[in-house]
């Protein structure tokens, strides 16, 4: 094979790539911020917007380690060293197999793994192509055993968090006090760990990712210490100020609030008199004749005599005012479809949900709102955790066929290095996925497990987020949907009210379709690859 052949290929999985991402981020949401929406510390818009930002950022600066297991760490690629462009039809195949799997799911809403998508997809792939020893089954034997472990994990570091919040904050008679004293604790300790990850993993073009651990931790701590005094002088009597004094402050205030007067809430008065007139003059004016030549009124009268006249076409008639121009109609059309995905309502009230909201323990609802800030930085945090770790499920079989195409050979090294074009490429399409799409799957994770109020949000999406950092520095592709899962369930355990704080049902539907997703992917990359090496060919 010579650099540049099979251009097809490297053109069709472009296009699966992004197919793949997009269903990743159409699928994958409900990990970042589903915790957020269901606490109702965000609506899905804001939720969403922020998250495009934090997934693309954790996919283009922390996505290289973990795409590096996904692109040559399944299947033994020196077995096509020979026939370069065989491993590039297998990549597509694996490609085609995850994305119509995720983005399958994803239309019913059913919150599966694009980690295991695309595993069973590229296992599919080996044994079709050389049978079952082409695959590295101690690879796929780790993989498999951190989908086990991943969500045990996840649960324990959340359990722990929680219960910290819990029992020195939450049950505390004067909670509020003590959540106002713990604030910028919480929020050095979750900037500590972002920025120590981002430094120490790092990416291609990163070179703070070589500095020693000293100056690592150096910087990390800096930095958190900054926060802390931020949050100490400026935060907390801002939410002191907002929560216990009720002063209507806006959200830019909490950068300046020492030097911001004391206000008070002004309370609305409905004034009836101007809309009395209003109304009066308005009926008094339809009432008033028109007069007999008034070209309106003929209007009106020939509409009214006409068979098919009716009042509403004749008081459209005297309506002057033109109409969308079909340019502008064409547009709005556009912006409503592109916009959609932004305007469900994804917090069901349903029995089911209802019960379990009435089984778990409800705390001061002053103390709750001090963690709708924590909330948001925390989601962040678990979607950038997301971007880190997904964006290889795509970008993996998409390295291996750039680089195929690129050189006409293999590496069988797994050492290139990941241009940083093609991380970019899976972090927008991700972020695609997500404005449009996401919704569906965030519903399923956000509200109908267990009840999520924003104490138990920051437990859920920091104990993720760990976790799922931690696998992505070790080049472990975890699950996140199996972490996320595995923290709500333990935050609902530890809720007061037992297992009837938890939707079991719901539960096991998120289990079930966990089972399917390797194998669906890998027959359908399967057969396609067997299909296409075994058709006749034109020698």
């Amino acid at each position: 094979m010579n650099p540049g052949d099979y251009t097809f290929l490297f053109v069709l999985g472009m296009i699966f790539a992004f197919l793949d991402s997009y269903g990743i981020g159409a699928n994958d949401v409900s990990n970042s911020f589903g915790a957020a929406v269901g606490s109702k510390a965000l609506n899905l818009k804001q939720a969403v917007l922020i998250a495009t930002v934090c997934e693309f950022l954790g996919a283009f600066l922390m996505g290289s380690s973990t795409a590096d297991t996904i692109k040559g760490g399944l299947i033994d690629v020196s077995l096509f060293a020979t026939q370069p462009e065989l491993l590039m039809l297998g990549m597509v195949c694996s490609l085609v197999g995850s994305s119509t799997w995720v983005l399958f799911a994803s239309s019913h809403g059913w919150p599966v793994s694009t980690t295991h998508a695309i595993v069973g997809a590229i296992t599919g792939v080996g044994i079709a192509g050389f049978g079952a020893s082409a695959v590295k089954w101690v690879e796929i034997s780790k993989i498999v055993a951190s989908w086990l472990v991943s969500p045990l994990c996840a649960g324990l570091v959340t359990t722990f968090i929680f219960l910290v919040t819990k029992f020195l904050i939450l049950r505390h008679e004067d909670s509020l006090k003590r959540g106002l004293t713990a604030i910028p604790f919480y929020f050095a300790i979750t900037i500590f760990i972002n920025v120590f990850y981002i430094i120490f993993k790092g990416s291609p073009g990163l070179s703070l990712s070589k500095l020693p651990i000293g100056a690592i931790l150096g910087i990390s701590f800096g930095i958190a210490g900054a926060v802390f005094l931020w949050c100490f002088f400026f935060l907390r009597p801002y939410l002191s100020r907002k929560i216990e004094g009720n002063e209507p402050l806006r959200w830019y205030h909490a950068f300046c609030t020492p030097f911001v007067k004391p206000r008070i809430r002004r309370a609305s008065i409905h004034v009836e008199t101007a809309h009395d007139e209003k109304s009066e003059k308005m009926a008094t004016s339809s009432l008033h004749p028109l007069s007999p030549g008034d070209s309106k009124t003929e209007s009106l009268d020939e509409t009214l005599r006409s068979p098919r006249g009716s009042v509403s076409s004749g008081l459209a008639a005297l309506d002057d005012t033109p109409g969308p121009s079909r340019t502008k109609a064409f547009f709005n059309m556009i912006k409503a479809k592109a916009m959609h995905g932004l305007e469900q309502d994804i917090n069901e009230n349903t029995a089911e949900v209802d019960q379990i909201r009435d089984n778990s323990t409800r705390y001061d609802e002053k103390t709750e709102k001090l963690f709708c800030t924590l909330q948001v930085l925390t989601s962040c945090f678990a979607s950038f955790a997301h971007g880190s770790n997904d964006v290889a499920n795509a970008i993996g079989p998409l390295t291996t066929i750039y680089y195929i195409w690129k050189h006409g050979a293999v590496d069988t090294t797994g050492k290139a290095p990941i241009p940083t074009w093609i991380l970019a490429y899976g972090g927008i399409a991700i972020d695609i996925g997500l404005l449009t799409y996401g919704y569906k799957v965030m519903a399923t994770l956000g509200s109908k497990i267990t009840f999520i109020s924003p104490s138990r949000g920051v437990s859920v999406s920091l104990g993720t987020s760990l976790t799922v950092l931690t696998c992505s520095k070790l080049g472990l592709p975890v699950s996140t949907t199996h972490c996320i899962t595995g923290a709500t369930t333990a935050v609902g355990l530890c809720s007061g009210g037992g297992v009837k704080s938890i939707n079991w049902k719901m539960l096991g539907l998120v289990a079930s379709s966990w089972v399917f997703t390797l194998p669906a992917a890998g027959l359908v990359s399967g057969l396609i690859f067997a299909v296409i090496i075994n058709s006749p060919h034109k020698m």
